[in-house]
Order: C-alpha cells, then sequence, then structure tokens
C-alpha cells in the first residue's frame, strides 16, 4: 500500500460538476489499486455529490490529517476544507463567491499539502473562474495559483490526450499579448519543459516540434517575421545542447504529425492553437442525442516544484446537480498522476 502514490484530489467549484464526478472515479475500484486518493474540500459537498453522481455504497471519510486518511475502496476520504460562505446544498449552476471560494481554498489547501511532502500529487476538478473573482482571488485559471503559491517563475501548460501533448509559450492572456510573448528566451525554456516533461511520462529521447505562429510558419517571411527572428534562434539553442527539436513548423499540419506518430510533443505558441486540436479529438458532440459523447484529455502544468494535473474542461453549470456528467478527463488525470508521481517516487 506505501507504494502507491498519495494523491490529493480537489472537487473544484461546489456548483459544478466537480463533486459528482469524483464520486463516480471513486466508484471504480482499480483506483485504489493504483493509488491512495484524498479529496480535498468540504465533506459536506462531498457527501451532496455522492447523492448526484447515485454512487451507491460510498461512504465519506472527514479527516483533518493526512495519516488519518483510511484509503479504502468504499470509502471516500475527505481532507476537509470547511465552506467560507456556509450553504447547505450546492446552488448548482450558479455563478457565486460561495463556488469561487470553495474552489479556490481547496486548491490553497491540495498545493500546501503537496509542498509539504504529505501527498505526492495533485488533481484538479474545474473552477470558474468569475466565480473566483468574485470571492476575491483575482487569478485567471489554476495555472497562476500554483505558479504563484509555489513561486514558479517558469512553467507552462500542457494538454494531453492519449499520445497527442502539447505544452504552450503562453495561455491566458489576449491573442494580441500572446503574439508579443514569442521571444527566445521564453521558446527556449518552454521546449526544455516539453523535454522533460516527456521525460516523467518515460518517454527516454522526446521528439519535439515546434509550431510556427504565423499561416505556414511565415513563409520565410512572408506573413511575420516571428519564426526567423525569435522561434527559430531557439530551435537552433536547444539542437545545439542536443536535444531533438524539429520546427518551425506550420500549425496547420503539425498537430496531425504529432498524432501520427512523428513527434512525441509540440510547442505550441499560445493558448487556442494548442487547446483547438486536443479538444476537437478528445471533445466528441452527439447532435442526435444532444450531448457529448465523450469528454477527454488532461491539463498538467510544468515545470512546478509538485504534481498537477488537472481535468481539460471546465464547471459545465448547465449539467451540474443531475448526475449525467462525464467523469472521462478526471479518471483520465487521476491516471497521468499515478503515472507522472510514480515515475517520480523510483527516481527519488
Amino acid at each position: 500500500m506505501k507504494n502507491r502514490p498519495i494523491l490529493g484530489i480537489t472537487m473544484g467549484d461546489i456548483c459544478g460538476i466537480g463533486p459528482e464526478i469524483t464520486a463516480k472515479v471513486l466508484q471504480k475500484k482499480y483506483i485504489y489499486e493504483a493509488c491512495r486518493p484524498i479529496v480535498v474540500g468540504s465533506a459536506r459537498m462531498m457527501e451532496c455529490g455522492i447523492k448526484v453522481a447515485g454512487a451507491q455504497g460510498l461512504e465519506v471519510n472527514t479527516v483533518h490529517r493526512i495519516a488519518d486518511a483510511k484509503f479504502e475502496y468504499g470509502t471516500i476520504d475527505v481532507y476537509d476544507v470547511p465552506l467560507i460562505h456556509d450553504v447547505e446544498t450546492p446552488p448548482y449552476g450558479t455563478v457565486c463567491a460561495a463556488g469561487g471560494s470553495s474552489a479556490f481554498t481547496a486548491v490553497a489547501k491540495v498545493i500546501e499539502l503537496a509542498m509539504n511532502n504529505e501527498i505526492d500529487g495533485t488533481i484538479t476538478g474545474p473552477l470558474n473562474k468569475e466565480s473566483m473573482n468574485l470571492a476575491g482571488h483575482h487569478y485567471s485559471g489554476h495555472t497562476e495559483i500554483y505558479a504563484d503559491l509555489t513561486g514558479t517563475e517558469d512553467y507552462a501548460m500542457m494538454l494531453a490526450d492519449e499520445e497527442l501533448r502539447v505544452v504552450h509559450v503562453s495561455t491566458h492572456v489576449s491573442l494580441r499579448e500572446a503574439c508579443e510573448r514569442v521571444k527566445k528566451d521564453r521558446v527556449h525554456k518552454v521546449i526544455h519543459i516539453a523535454n522533460e516533461a516527456c521525460k516523467s511520462l518515460g518517454v527516454k529521447a522526446p521528439r519535439i516540434a515546434v509550431a510556427g505562429l504565423n499561416p505556414h510558419a511565415g513563409e520565410n517571411g512572408m506573413f511575420g517575421t516571428e519564426e526567423i527572428e525569435e522561434i527559430e534562434p531557439a530551435i537552433q539553442m536547444a539542437q545545439a545542447e542536443g536535444l531533438d527539436v524539429d520546427g518551425p513548423v506550420a500549425p496547420d499540419t503539425v498537430f496531425s504529425k504529432a498524432r501520427g506518430g512523428m513527434y512525441d510533443i509540440v510547442v505550441a505558441m499560445y493558448h487556442d492553437q494548442g487547446h483547438i486540436p486536443l479538444k476537437v479529438i478528445g471533445f466528441v458532440y452527439d447532435e442526435q442525442q444532444q450531448k457529448w459523447k465523450s469528454v477527454t484529455g488532461v491539463n498538467i502544468t510544468l515545470g512546478l516544484p509538485i504534481i498537477r494535473v488537472s481535468v481539460d474542461h471546465g464547471t459545465a453549470f448547465g449539467k451540474s446537480g443531475k448526475g449525467t456528467a462525464s467523469e472521462a478527463s478526471l479518471e483520465n488525470a487521476v491516471q497521468y498522476g499515478v503515472r507522472i508521481a510514480n515515475a517520480k517516487l523510483q527516481k527519488g
């Protein structure tokens, strides 16, 4: 049992689908065979999530120390983080400070536990940025919270769905600012972050593709000069250091090449350049049934001193409280968390 990593799972915004999908994931016995999961958040809200999910036979074990967790299938250990805005049941589908504060305080606690080496990795459920800001926590997302609370300056977001992986030069900024952030030093740092990320997943000799910023990767300066002035020099620096790096590759073909097995990871220049291809693969909507057939993929923050893996979707307020939300992305996140934590534990 001690060989299995301890993973702290935040349930996210209590007004969204986080608590119910957490219950659905922890209803799967193999999860307890792969790791020792502990939910971080309100124990009362976790009980609500179990009811909504219809997760028969699950009980909540409320703890205030990791040492008091049982880590037994059939029992959901909850490291209780009291609600700042006291509510009896979640106001499902609502943008509000109660949901924002519940999400933030749980994230802050799970980071603290990981930084103190009480847990081996963190898995985060979905939060709502507007709700979090209403609660007075002015961050643009999980990534920025983790960077701030761990004192990390050089970090990047990686999305993964099966063997397609994408890491970003910039994320939650305007498109205009994203273009301005494409600088040689930053691109070079993200190439190294991408290389280390692949190694943490067991890829011994990562093959890295770097996407261009402009159409056709600038077409030799016809459609922009960022490739010539910033991206190519960064690639050349990394190649001189022995990394297997290709690019800049035209953005409209690089992801298909990676999905086909030509590359292990793609360095994307901005948020949507990397997010769109991943979500086209992982998010499949069925018009006839008027529902999502699948919502897969995970979000991993790289460059941190601790492990952080997240669902690759939002709070889905329109579905919350109905018990119909898919737990696939959270299940993927736990699987990735186990994979990375095991590799880190083996390295010592």
